[in-house]
């Protein structure tokens, strides 16, 4: 591939994702952009990046973007930051916040709803303990496709085989098919939206619980910070934020502190200044 057209394809997916590759990467765009080459019977990444150059490809580029940021999920992945937030997060929360206080939880880069419906199970499990108390649940993505599925909430027999305890499979999903789909009061528990990581945050509203998990470690220095510093203006002093088992805030930024005794738990350092919404824009997140 040209240099050229490496860096026309990079700087797309820096500007367009936060996704930084180097040229080393050249395998990773040849293997996940082969079915747009073969979709658009484009030769070569070279003619790919051309197509991109010439204009009026925006809905071409949205297919370059989702192809290299579809990562994937599964239910209750490594397992240890669900536990923190059943036995830790929650029960902080509820002794901090009044009975009428709506809870907001955030999965951040929520591909296809695994992480979003485990945190709704743990939340159903609970609810002897949440005392009626209203949970919201969002989760944002900038791959259509993948939130489409998200919000069906229909799994194969693979996935709901990854991670996924035999008896909450048992409890709250029907067979359908081949398929498995998760209970529609599971489902209603958590919706779904199109967002960038790198757009302004602040129409999302605040979030006491963030996951934002191995999605940083896409990205370059500069933008981490400035992901990590739009979450921490999204959320209260005593807000929680999960990173994945390869991520850190360390030398990044210095809005998070790591929760004594935890791995990819972290408390704000100091308090966040209070999230201001854009004149005009609601709050709710359905969509």
């Amino acid at each position: 591939m040209r240099p050229h057209s490496f860096e026309t394809l990079a700087a797309l997916l820096r500007a367009g994702s936060g996704l930084a590759i180097g040229p080393d990467k050249e395998y990773l765009l040849e293997t996940r952009l082969a079915g747009i080459l073969r979709q658009h019977r484009l030769r070569d990444l070279d003619a790919l990046a051309d197509r991109l150059r010439a204009g009026d490809a925006a809905a071409l580029a949205r297919q370059v973007i989702e192809a290299m940021t579809t990562n994937e999920s599964f239910f209750f992945r490594d397992d240890k930051p669900f536990v923190h937030f059943r036995t830790q997060a929650l029960p902080r929360l509820l002794a901090r916040r009044t009975a009428a206080t709506r809870l907001r939880i955030w999965s951040a880069a929520a591909s296809s709803g695994q992480e979003a419906y485990s945190l709704a199970m743990i939340v159903a499990e609970c609810r002897a303990q949440m005392n009626g108390r209203d949970v919201e649940i969002l989760g944002t993505d900038i791959a259509r496709e993948q939130l489409a599925r998200a919000q069906a909430g229909a799994y194969t027999q693979f996935e709901v085989q990854r991670g996924l305890p035999v008896q909450m499979l048992v409890k709250y999903f029907r067979r359908e098919g081949m398929n498995w789909r998760i209970a529609e009061a599971i489902r209603a528990m958590a919706q779904f939206r199109e967002w960038n990581l790198l757009s302004d945050l602040r129409p999302l509203g605040r979030f006491d619980v963030v996951f934002c998990r191995n999605v940083l470690i896409y990205f370059d220095r500069p933008t981490r910070a400035r992901v990590l510093e739009a979450i921490a203006r999204q959320m209260p002093a005593d807000g929680l934020l999960y990173l994945g088992g390869a991520e850190t805030v360390l030398g990044i930024t210095g809005r998070f502190a790591a929760v004594p005794g935890q791995l990819c738990v972290y408390e704000l350092a100091e308090a966040a200044p209070a999230a201001v919404e854009p004149a005009g824009v609601a709050l709710a997140v359905g969509g």
